[in-house]
C-alpha cells in the first residue's frame, strides 16, 4: 500500500517538458497557478511550485547524469499528463494498474515516475535560472536608457542624424557620378576599336564590368552590365576577325595587339585554336579566289556559274594558256600564307623568350606555372601545325596539277611547271622538312608519261635528221661548250646537279639562306622572270668554222708552205743487216711536219660536229633540266639519254662503219666490247620489222612501240669515190662528232651519277663502261674501209706475181711494185690533204688511217709473197731489200713509229731460213699467218730440201692450226 501510495503522488507531481508554453501553463493550473508570470513580478509564482524534498530525490539526483539517457527519459514521458483539460491523473494510472498488483513491479514503476519527474524538474529548474538572467539583463537596460535620456538633448541627436545623411548623399553623388561616367563608355570604345587597339578596349571594358559591380545595387547598373557583356562579346568577334587578317599579311605590330588582347581575356589556347582554323579557311579561299578569278576571265562572262562549283571541278576549266601564270599566282597566294604562318612562329619564339626572362625575375609561381602551360600549348600547337598546313597546301596544289592534262604542253611550258613545282616542294621542305611526297606523286606520274611521248617524238625526229644529215661540219667556235648553250644554262647557275634550276640567291656568304630568310621582308620566289629567256643568248658558231678571214688565209698558206718532204730526211739510210732505220736526229723540218700531221687548218682546233650531234646535245640538256628538277625520275630520264647516245651510235655505225668482208679479216677492228654493245641497242632499240605483224602478241606490239626503225644514209652522201676518198670528209665528221658527244657524256657524268638513285648507279656505270667507251672505237672499223679502198692492193699482187724470185745473184735494185706502191700512198696523202681542206682531220684520225693503210699493204706484202711458186736465197735476199726499200721511203711520209705490222712482214721473210725442225716450231707458235702463206713456206721454201714424209708433217701441223679456225 505504501508503494501504491507513493506511485499516485508522484502521479500528481509530473512536472511538463520542454519549454513549450502549454504545457507549462497545464502544470502550473495543476499546481494552483491560473496563468504563467507577464512580469518580472510574478516571477514568484514560480516558488510556489510544489518541488519535491531534497531528501526525496537525493539518491536519484547523485546518479550520474547522461544528457542522451535524461533525453530519452524526458521522451518518455507520456502525452496524457501534459493535457489541459480536466484530466484525474491519479485515476487514470488507477485504472492502469493489473488485476492482480505484483509489489516489484510497482516499485519499478514508481522509480520510473521518480526518474522521469526528476529530469523534468532540472529542465524546470534551468529555465528559471535562465529567467532569472534575462530579468536582470533588462533591468540594467532599462537603467542605461534612462541615463543616456537625461545625458543627450534632442538637438544634439537631430544633428548627428544630419551629419549621417550627409555623408550618405555625398557617397550617393560618388555613386552617380561614377555610373554617369560608365554610361558615357560606349563612345570611346568605339574610338578604341576603330583605332585597333584591342588590349585597351578590353582594359576598358573590364574595368567597367568591375566598377558596375560595385553598383549592382542599383536598378540602372544591371541594364549597364548586360550591355556592357554584350560589348565584350562584339570585341571578341571584331578580335577574331583580326586574327584572321594574319593568315594573309602577317603584321607584327597587329599581331602584339591582337595577343596582347587575347590574353587580357584569357584566352591565348582558343586564340590558337581559331589561329589554325583561319589559316585552314584561308588556303581553301585562296586556291579557289585566285583558280576562279583565272576561269571567269578565261570564260570572257560574269556567269556566276563557277562560283558554285567545288575547287576539283573549278581546276578543269583552267585553259592551257592560262594554267602557267594561274600556277604561279597559286604559289604565290600560299606562299604569303606559309610566310605569314613562318613570321608567326617567329613572333612565338621571340616572345617566349622575352616572357621567360621576365618570369624568372619575379616570384608569383602560380602565375608562371599557368604562363608555362600557355606556352608550351601554344609551342606544341604551332609546331603540330607546320605538318598540317603544308598538307592543305599539297593537297590544294596537286588537285589543281591534275585538273589538267600536261600532255599537250610544249617541253619549255612543262618545265616552267617542274620549276615552279620543285621550288614549292624546296618551299615544303624548308616549312617543316616535308619530302612532299603527295606533290612528287602527283607530278612523277605526269612527267613519266609526258617525258615517255615526248622522248618518244624525239626519237622519231633524231632518226629524221639522221637521215638527212650530209655530215657536213658546223662550225663552232673555238672556245665551244655545252654550257654555252640555252639548255645547259642551269648548270653554270646552279654549279650542283642538286639544286634547282630556279633563280638562284644572290647571296655569296657559305651560309646557305633559306627561301624564308631569303624572302621575309619581301619578294616572292614564285615571280615569273620575263625576260629570263632573253637574257640566255647563244654565241656559239664562227664563220666557215674560222675566227676570221685572216687566220683562214695564213692556215692555208702556212699548209701549203710545208707540203714538200724536207731534204734532210732523204739522206736516210737502212741497215741491211737488221732491216732497222737508224735513229735520227730530229730537225726542225721534222717537228714542224709532226705538228702538221694532224692535217690542221685551224690552228685552234674547234670541236667536229654536225647540226645533229648539236641537236642531239640540246637534247640532253633538255633531259637534264627535267632530271634536275624532278629527281625522283632521274633514273628515267638518264635511261632515255642514254637511248639517245645508243642511236646515235648505232646510225654512225650502220652509215660507215658495216662491212661483214672486213670483219671476216680477223684483225680484231671491232672489239667484243663494241660488238656487244652494238648488238644490245639492236636488240633493245632498233625495230628491224618491215611492217606490224597483224598476228603478234600485245606485248610485242608494246615492245615494238618503245623501238626506233634503223636510220639510212642520205642519198647526197656519196660514200664510193676514189677522188673524195670514199667519204673521208663525212666519215670523219660523223666521226669524231661521235666521239665528241661522248666527251660531253664523259663530262656530265658527275653530274648524272649525283642525281641518279643508288640502286640504279649500276646503270649508269655499266652505260659508260660499255657504250660511251666505245665511241672512239668506232675510228677503227670506219677508216679501215677507207683504208681498205685508197690503195690499189690487189694492183700491187699482180705487179709481185710477174716478179722472179728464183734468182742466181743478189740483185742492187728493187723492184717496181715497191715504188708503185709508194706512189700509191704519196697520192693516198695528197688526198688527205685535199680532205683536211674541208675538214680538219685530228692527228688520231690521220694516225688510224695510215696505220690502217700501212697494215694492210705489209698484209698485202706478205700475201705477194706466199703466192710464189719458186724462190731462191737470192730471191729471198731480194725480198729483203724490197721491203726495206719500202720502209725507208715510208718513213718519209707519215711519223707513225714503229710501223705497224714490220715484224709481221720481217718475220715471214725471215722463215724462209728456217730448218726443218725450227719450222715446225715456227709454225706452232705463229697463228697470225693464214693457212695459205703457211702451205706456201712449207713448199716452197723447204720443198726442195726434205722427203715427202717430213713436208707431209709439216703440212699436218699447218692443218692443226687451222682446224679451230674452222
Amino acid at each position: 500500500m505504501v508503494v501504491l501510495s507513493d506511485l499516485l503522488i508522484l502521479c500528481g507531481r509530473v512536472y511538463p517538458r520542454g519549454s513549450d508554453m502549454q504545457k507549462i501553463k497545464s502544470l502550473m493550473t495543476r499546481q494552483g497557478l491560473k496563468s504563467p508570470p507577464e512580469s518580472l513580478s510574478d516571477l514568484g509564482a514560480i516558488e510556489s511550485l510544489r518541488v519535491p524534498g531534497k531528501e526525496e530525490f537525493r539518491e536519484l539526483r547523485e546518479q550520474p547524469s547522461d544528457p542522451q539517457a535524461e533525453q530519452e527519459l524526458i521522451n518518455s514521458i507520456e502525452q496524457v499528463y501534459f493535457s489541459t483539460d480536466s484530466f484525474d491523473i491519479v485515476r487514470y494510472e488507477l485504472e492502469k494498474l493489473p488485476p492482480v498488483l505484483n509489489l516489484q513491479e510497482l516499485e519499478e514503476y514508481r522509480d520510473k515516475l521518480k526518474q522521469q519527474q526528476a529530469a523534468e524538474l532540472e529542465r524546470v529548474t534551468s529555465l528559471q535560472t535562465g529567467l532569472q538572467l534575462a530579468a536582470v539583463i533588462c533591468t540594467n537596460g532599462r537603467r542605461h536608457l534612462n541615463i543616456a535620456k537625461e545625458g543627450f538633448t534632442q538637438a544634439s541627436l537631430g544633428l548627428l542624424a544630419n551629419q549621417r545623411k550627409r555623408q550618405l548623399l555625398i557617397g550617393l553623388l560618388k555613386s552617380l557620378r561614377t555610373i554617369k561616367t560608365l554610361q558615357r563608355t560606349d563612345v570611346r570604345l568605339s574610338e578604341m576599336l576603330e583605332e585597333e587597339d584591342y588590349p585597351g578596349a578590353i582594359q576598358l571594358c573590364l574595368e567597367c564590368q568591375k566598377a558596375a559591380s560595385t553598383f549592382k545595387h542599383y536598378s540602372c547598373i544591371s541594364e549597364l552590365n548586360s550591355k556592357l557583356q554584350d560589348t565584350l562579346e562584339q570585341i571578341e568577334e571584331q578580335l577574331d576577325v583580326a586574327l584572321s587578317k594574319i593568315c594573309k599579311n602577317f603584321d607584327i605590330n597587329h599581331y602584339t595587339k591582337v595577343q596582347q588582347a587575347y590574353r587580357l581575356l584569357g584566352k591565348t589556347q582558343t586564340a590558337m585554336d581559331q589561329l589554325h582554323m583561319h589559316f585552314t579557311q584561308a588556303i581553301h579561299n585562296t586556291v579557289f579566289q585566285v583558280v576562279l578569278g583565272y576561269v571567269e576571265l578565261c570564260a570572257g562572262n560574269t556567269d556566276t556559274k563557277f562560283q558554285k562549283l567545288q575547287y576539283k571541278d573549278l581546276c578543269t576549266h583552267v585553259t592551257p594558256d592560262s594554267y602557267i601564270p594561274c600556277l604561279a599566282d597559286l604559289c604565290k597566294a600560299l606562299w604569303e600564307v606559309m610566310l605569314s604562318y613562318y613570321r608567326t612562329m617567329e613572333w612565338h619564339e621571340k616572345h617566349d623568350n622575352e616572357d621567360t626572362t621576365s618570369a624568372s625575375e619575379g616570384s608569383n609561381m602560380m602565375g608562371t606555372e599557368e604562363t608555362n602551360f600557355d606556352r608550351g600549348y601554344i609551342k606544341k600547337k604551332l609546331e603540330h601545325g607546320l605538318t598540317r598546313i603544308w598538307q592543305d597546301v599539297q593537297l590544294k596544289v596537286k588537285t589543281y596539277l591534275l585538273g589538267t592534262d600536261l600532255s599537250i604542253f610544249k617541253y619549255d611550258d612543262f618545265i616552267f611547271v617542274l620549276d615552279i613545282i620543285s621550288r614549292l616542294m624546296q618551299v615544303g621542305e624548308e616549312f617543316c622538312g616535308s619530302k612532299s611526297e603527295v606533290l612528287q606523286d602527283s607530278i612523277r606520274k605526269q612527267s613519266v608519261n609526258y617525258f615517255k611521248n615526248y622522248h618518244r617524238t624525239r626519237l622519231d625526229e633524231l632518226r629524221m635528221f639522221l637521215e638527212n644529215e650530209t655530215w657536213e661540219l658546223c662550225p663552232v667556235k673555238s672556245n665551244f661548250s655545252i654550257l654555252q648553250l640555252h639548255e645547259f644554262k642551269f648548270m653554270e647557275q646552279s654549279r650542283s646537279p642538286s639544286v634547282s634550276p630556279s633563280k638562284q640567291p644572290s647571296s655569296t656568304s657559305s651560309k646557305t639562306v633559306t627561301l624564308f630568310e631569303q624572302y621575309c621582308s619581301g619578294g616572292n620566289p614564285f615571280e615569273i622572270q620575263a625576260n629570263h629567256k632573253d637574257e640566255e643568248t647563244e654565241d656559239v658558231l664562227a664563220s666557215n668554222g674560222y675566227e676570221s678571214d685572216e687566220q683562214e688565209k695564213s692556215a692555208y698558206q702556212e699548209y701549203d708552205s710545208d707540203s714538200d718532204v724536207p731534204e734532210e730526211l732523204k739522206r736516210d739510210y737502212v741497215d741491211e743487216q737488221t732491216g732497222d732505220a737508224p735513229v735520227k736526229s730530229v730537225s726542225r723540218e721534222t717537228l714542224k711536219s709532226r705538228k702538221k700531221s694532224d692535217y690542221s687548218l685551224n690552228k685552234v682546233n674547234a670541236p667536229i660536229l654536225t647540226n645533229t650531234t648539236l641537236n642531239v646535245i640540246r637534247l640532253v640538256g633538255k633531259y637534264m633540266q627535267m632530271m634536275n628538277i624532278l629527281k625522283p625520275i632521274a633514273f628515267d630520264v638518264i635511261h632515255f639519254m642514254s637511248q639517245l647516245f645508243d642511236y646515235y651510235l648505232y646510225a654512225i655505225y650502220t652509215f660507215f662503219g658495216r662491212n661483214d668482208s672486213l670483219e671476216s679479216t680477223g684483225l680484231g677492228l671491232s672489239s667484243s666490247r663494241l660488238r656487244t654493245t652494238l648488238n644490245r641497242i639492236q636488240e633493245s632499240l632498233i625495230d628491224m620489222e618491215v611492217s606490224a605483224d597483224p598476228t603478234a602478241t600485245l606485248t610485242a606490239a608494246e615492245e615494238r612501240k618503245e623501238k626506233v626503225p634503223s636510220p639510212h644514209l642520205s642519198h647526197l652522201v656519196v660514200l664510193t669515190s676514189g677522188d673524195t676518198l670514199y667519204g673521208l670528209a663525212e666519215r670523219v665528221v660523223a666521226t669524231e662528232s661521235l666521239v665528241f658527244l661522248a666527251e660531253q657524256f664523259e663530262f656530265l657524268q658527275p653530274h648524272l651519277d649525283a642525281v641518279m638513285p643508288a640502286v640504279k648507279k649500276p646503270f649508269l656505270q655499266q652505260f659508260y663502261s660499255q657504250t660511251v667507251s666505245t665511241a672512239s672505237e668506232l675510228r677503227k672499223p670506219i677508216y679501215w674501209i677507207v683504208a681498205g679502198k685508197a690503195i690499189d692492193y690487189e694492183q700491187m699482187l699482180l705487179l709481185m706475181a710477174n716478179v722472179k724470185w728464183d734468182v742466181k745473184e743478189i740483185m742492187s735494185q728493187h723492184n717496181i711494185y715497191v715504188d708503185a706502191l709508194l706512189k700509191e700512198f704519196e697520192q693516198f696523202n695528197m688526198r688527205l690533204n685535199e680532205v683536211s681542206k674541208k675538214v680538219r682531220i685530228p692527228l688520231p684520225v690521220s694516225n688510224i688511217l695510215w696505220e690502217h693503210c700501212i697494215r694492210l699493204a705489209n698484209r698485202t706484202i706478205v700475201e705477194g709473197y706466199a703466192n710464189v711458186k719458186k724462190c731462191s736465197n737470192e730471191g729471198r735476199a731480194l725480198m729483203q731489200l724490197d721491203f726495206q726499200q719500202f720502209l725507208m721511203k715510208l718513213e718519209k711520209l707519215t711519223d707513225i713509229r714503229p710501223i705497224p705490222d714490220k715484224e709481221f712482214v720481217e718475220t715471214y721473210i725471215k722463215a724462209y731460213y728456217l730448218t726443218e725442225n725450227d719450222m715446225e716450231r715456227w709454225i706452232k707458235e705463229h697463228r697470225e699467218y693464214s693457212t695459205k702463206q703457211l702451205i706456201n713456206l712449207v713448199n716452197v721454201c723447204l720443198g726442195s730440201h726434205i722427203n715427202k714424209k717430213a713436208r707431209q708433217k709439216l703440212l699436218s701441223a699447218v692443218d692443226d692450226i687451222d682446224r679451230p679456225k674452222r
